[in-house]
Order: structure tokens, then C-alpha cells, then sequence
């Protein structure tokens, strides 16, 4: 149990459902995980829809209405129902906050965790704002000016709210669970992973994830490759995702030694992760890293670029496993063939992520913020 009494948070995703491929997503589900684990009361408000069972132990799930609305949806569309809606939606969280009692609300996102709204809250309570990305010009001032902490995931995501932001605190990303909770990997299964499993990519179906882009640079590779691709509840314009879709298999089919397969639930992910030899993270830009992080928690090198907040994430355990954006996807291949070939290298690399992904625990990034709130 924490040592101060325990917060009743409401974390606010317009868009949050268990499994969802996405980084908000997770980022909200693992914190709310970490938060019931410390003996705090978490709430997420949410307008998608939802199982009928319980998705995460201890987390109770409430339902916003937001009329006009289906997933997945795109940025305008939100934008323009929320604007419209602003006082009933201000309403359902101030009927939320009365029902279970909420001292601290989380808005996830300008838009998406509707950090925008205008609705006056009891004065007791506190109003966080999450920036994993850089919101709309629209958004981002009405949800800075009504936010009492603004919260960023990373020195990266930090850095690009300068000119709009006022200065606030970082509170990572957490894992789902801790690192220490399962066994470390051991160096026979390992070797045995390096020298016959396959490379694999997890992404959700956006074009900043540089997957199509890795597709084509695959034809050639010695290795096996395992891609697993979704959408998410969110998407550029109608249709874009599965136009992605579309072209990624085209690709891979040009390619022998690459499949494709669909969606993961959360709980399956470490497990996929662990039984890859290596895992390349091949996005154009990233405010944290979870697929990386999450990989690393199982022992699995990563291969990606040098961008956003991987540097500060992965390189800890290893410089060799980035390399430079414009060297572009053949950079990726050849990092990833070459780490695969040195057996001393692989092994030490393997204990080394393992190592560095216990720094994000859930229970220890649930006590980061509720330090950063209070």
C-alpha cells in the first residue's frame, strides 16, 4: 500500500477498449493496472465499446456517450462532436467524479482523452492533462489553460510541447506487468531463439509505423519475418487503414519468407515478443516506444532507428541496436543480421533490455504519478 492515503483517479480516453492496438491505449490501460496495484482506485471513462467481463483486474470501466461517434474514427470528426457536446460530456464527468468519488482526473489526450473540455469540476479535484503526442493547435490551448499538471512520457514528447505548453513533469510509460514476475531469459532458450526464430514487428496500421516502407526492403533477407498489424480505433482519414492494410499485403506477398497475421490481445503480446529472435521497431517517429519496451521486458533485442525517445529507451542496453533514420530500412536488416551472427553479443544484449525494462514497472510509474499530481 502507498504511504499517502490512497487517489481515486479517473483516466479519461474517449477511444480506450482492451486490446486496442494503440499507445494511449495501453499506456492508459498499464498506469490504470499500476494504480490499482498500489492500493489506489482507478477509473477509465470510455465511449467505445466494451466486453462484457472485467478487462483489467481492480480497474473499474465507465461508459461516456458521445453522440454521433463510431470507432474507428478520425480527428475532425471527433473534434467537431466533442465541440458540440461539450456540456454533456463536461456533465458525464462531473456525474463520474460524484459517483466514484474521483479526486485526481487524467485527460489522456488534448482530443482523444478530451482534455479539451470546458466543464468546471469540484474544486477538490485535480486536472491532468497527458501529452504523448503534440495535439491540434485547436486542442492544445483550451486543454493546457484548464489543466492544473501537465504530463509527459518522455524528455522527447517534452521538448516538442515548447512554444505551447508550460513546463510539466515526465511520467513514463509503464509495462502491463513487472519484468520481475517472470522468470529472466535464460541463455540456452535464447541461443536457441537467435540461431531458428523468427524476426518479428508488431505495429498498428499507420504510416509513421514505417512498416510498408520495411516490407520493401525485406525481399533479400536471410531471416524469417512474423508481422502482426492492426488498426486502431483511430485513423488519419476513413478508410486509410485498411488502404494500408491493403498495400502491406500486397508486399508481403511478394516475399516468401514473410507473414503476415492479425491483432494480438494485450496478454498475448509478451509471449509473441519472447519467442522472436530479434524484434524491429521500424517507425519514422516515436514519443516513448511501448512495442520496444515490451520486447525488451522479455529479453528480446530490438532493432529500430535513432529517433524520438528510443535513443533514451533502448540504447542504455546497447548503441548497437539503432541506427540512423536516413540510413533507412536496409540500415535495420543489416543491424539485425549482424546481431544475430555474434553469439556474444546476442546473449549480452538479451540480459541487458531484460535489465532496463524493470525501470517501468506499473507499480513504480503508478507512484511517479501520483507523486507528479499531488
Amino acid at each position: 500500500m502507498p504511504d499517502r492515503a490512497p487517489r481515486r483517479v479517473l483516466l479519461v480516453l474517449a477511444s480506450w477498449a482492451p486490446d486496442a492496438p494503440a499507445g494511449i491505449e495501453r499506456a492508459t490501460a498499464a498506469l490504470a493496472l499500476g494504480l490499482a496495484q498500489a492500493g489506489h482506485h482507478p477509473v477509465i471513462a470510455t465511449a467505445a465499446p466494451q466486453p462484457d467481463t472485467e478487462p483489467l483486474p481492480g480497474v473499474t470501466v465507465d461508459q461516456l456517450d458521445i453522440q454521433g461517434v463510431t470507432f474507428p474514427c478520425d480527428d475532425q470528426t471527433l473534434r467537431h462532436a466533442v465541440t458540440r457536446q461539450d456540456g454533456s460530456l463536461s456533465a458525464q464527468i462531473r456525474a463520474m467524479i460524484l459517483r466514484h468519488r474521483i479526486d485526481t482526473v487524467l485527460f489522456t489526450d488534448a482530443l482523444w482523452g478530451l482534455g479539451r473540455l470546458r466543464g468546471d469540476f469540484p474544486g477538490h479535484v485535480r486536472r491532468a492533462l497527458a501529452v504523448h503526442v503534440p495535439p491540434h493547435v485547436v486542442d492544445a490551448g483550451p486543454a493546457v489553460a484548464r489543466a492544473t499538471r501537465v504530463l509527459f512520457p518522455s524528455a522527447t514528447a517534452q521538448s516538442q510541447a515548447v512554444g505551447w505548453a508550460r513546463p510539466g513533469r515526465i511520467v513514463p510509460n509503464a509495462l502491463m506487468t513487472d519484468p520481475a514476475e517472470r522468470p529472466a531469459p535464460h541463455a540456452d532458450q535464447r541461443e536457441s531463439l537467435r540461431r531458428i526464430a523468427p524476426v518479428r514487428v508488431l505495429a498498428r496500421l499507420g504510416p509513421e509505423k514505417g512498416v510498408a516502407e520495411l516490407l520493401e526492403a525485406l525481399p533479400g533477407f536471410g531471416q524469417p519475418v512474423e508481422i502482426a498489424l492492426a488498426c486502431a480505433g483511430f485513423e488519419d482519414h476513413t478508410g486509410s487503414q485498411q488502404h494500408l492494410l491493403d498495400r502491406c499485403r500486397h508486399l508481403a506477398g511478394q516475399c516468401p519468407t514473410v507473414s503476415l497475421r492479425g491483432a494480438l490481445p494485450w496478454s498475448e503480446v509478451p509471449g509473441w515478443l519472447a519467442g522472436a529472435a530479434a524484434v524491429i521497431v521500424p517507425s519514422h517517429k516515436e514519443t516513448f516506444g511501448l512495442v520496444a519496451l515490451e520486447a525488451m521486458s522479455v529479453g528480446t533485442p530490438v532493432i529500430a532507428y535513432r529517433v524520438g525517445n528510443l535513443p533514451d529507451l533502448v540504447e542504455p542496453a546497447g548503441e548497437h541496436m539503432l541506427v540512423d533514420h536516413d540510413a533507412g530500412p536496409h540500415a535495420l536488416l543489416k543491424a539485425t543480421s549482424a546481431l544475430l551472427d555474434d553469439a556474444i553479443l546476442y546473449g549480452a544484449t538479451t540480459q541487458a533490455v531484460y535489465r532496463r525494462a524493470g525501470d517501468y514497472a506499473p507499480h513504480r510509474i503508478a507512484e511517479l504519478f501520483v507523486e507528479a499530481v499531488s
